[in-house]
């Protein structure tokens, strides 16, 4: 098993404050992280050690979250708002408890108690999560120019996994929907994908082709490895159409290539973009179809920073606004033409009934 999204590069002012797992006996393996080997309905305590090497009080939030998949290909283990995937059975946050904070008097150390029980039942492949600590309200970076304040705030992450048997479960890999959408207000086509299976898929590669039907001109790309999922979760993969460009309503087909896990014995091989063969253990193939709507093309375009606002004269809102005003006006016109004639014609029956009397 390989996990990704733990290690942090970080500067020795970052952090007033510093974290040590003291990893148990039945820990699996070497790593700086908890890789627990647990029986069914057990319970233990772990223990980390928080020290606080500054000259004042630093009080620590701890939090503890299951491991999610960002539309990076980048898992996190730290609380987010990606929701989790409806084949999540375990939630690790259910099965495990943490003090809400805890304060370090200045120069000191203090250990941190985390009870973890494991369901009790026979569970296979892992149960994934993190231990977050953050300074509550810890602005370490500060920085002002031109009256705006610059922030930024960072989290000490310690994994925590918990498995009954070491034997690893193979991941899976589901195409759930192809929707258009925006990533920082850009316009993309989000193909959801979703690891259904309690085990982690490694060293993603996605090879994706969007081509119009309805305008066959049209043609997206896109292609990147080192991705990671996490078990049982999903994410989506933008794939982008271009800055300035504008989405069009019609029919399009997604295919898509996902390799994972390199093997030097795989039995999928493929060229990556720089025409290296590369060797795989898992292969997944997709084709879906999908539709754009008139309505939902422009609401992407209007949100679409990178797009430009269209001339007037090739706005079609403003033509088809022009043109029910002239029809209004053409209408209105009708109705006072017409009842002008009726007045006129009435007027000439009168004056002849009056000169045949």
């Amino acid at each position: 098993m390989m996990m990704g999204g733990l290690g942090q590069v970080v500067r020795a002012n970052e952090f007033n404050f510093s974290v040590t797992p003291i990893l148990p006996e039945n820990q699996i393996g070497k790593s700086g992280y908890f890789n627990l080997k647990m029986a069914p309905g057990q319970s233990q305590e772990l223990t980390l050690t928080l020290t606080n090497s500054t000259e004042r009080t630093v009080v620590v939030e701890e939090m503890i979250a299951s491991a999610t998949t960002n539309i990076n290909g980048v898992i996190e283990y730290s609380p987010n708002d990606i929701k989790h995937d409806k084949t999540l059975k375990y939630n690790i946050t259910d099965y495990a408890k943490i003090p809400a904070e805890i304060t370090l008097a200045p120069n000191s150390s203090q250990q941190v108690k985390v009870e973890v029980t494991m369901p009790n039942e026979s569970v296979s492949g892992v149960i994934a999560g993190g231990i977050t600590f953050k300074e509550k309200d810890s602005d370490t970076a500060s920085s002002k120019s031109k009256g705006i304040s610059i922030q930024n705030k960072y989290a000490y992450v310690v994994g925590l996994l918990m498995q009954q048997d070491t034997t690893p479960v193979a991941p899976d890999l589901k195409l759930t929907s192809v929707l258009p959408g925006q990533v920082n207000y850009r316009n993309v086509i989000n193909a959801n994908l979703q690891n259904p299976n309690s085990g982690y898929l490694n060293q993603m590669y996605v090879k994706a082709t969007v081509k119009g039907l309805s305008n066959t001109k049209l043609s997206y790309t896109v292609d990147k490895e080192m991705m990671q999922m996490a078990p049982n979760t999903n994410f989506d993969y933008p794939i982008s159409i271009g800055e300035g460009n504008r989405i069009a309503a019609g029919k399009y087909r997604l295919t898509m290539t996902v390799y994972g896990q390199k093997s030097d014995t795989g039995q999928y091989t493929c060229q990556d973009a720089q025409g290296k063969t590369q060797k795989f253990e898992y292969q997944w193939q997709f084709t879906q179809d999908f539709t754009i709507s008139g309505e939902t093309a422009r609401k992407l375009n209007a949100k679409d920073v990178t797009i430009k606002p269209e001339p007037w004269y090739q706005n079609w809102t403003i033509w088809v606004g022009a043109l029910l005003l002239l029809l209004a006006l053409f209408f209105i016109f009708f109705i006072l033409w017409k009842r002008r004639r009726d007045d006129g014609e009435n007027n000439g029956d009168k004056n002849v009934t009056k000169t045949v009397n």
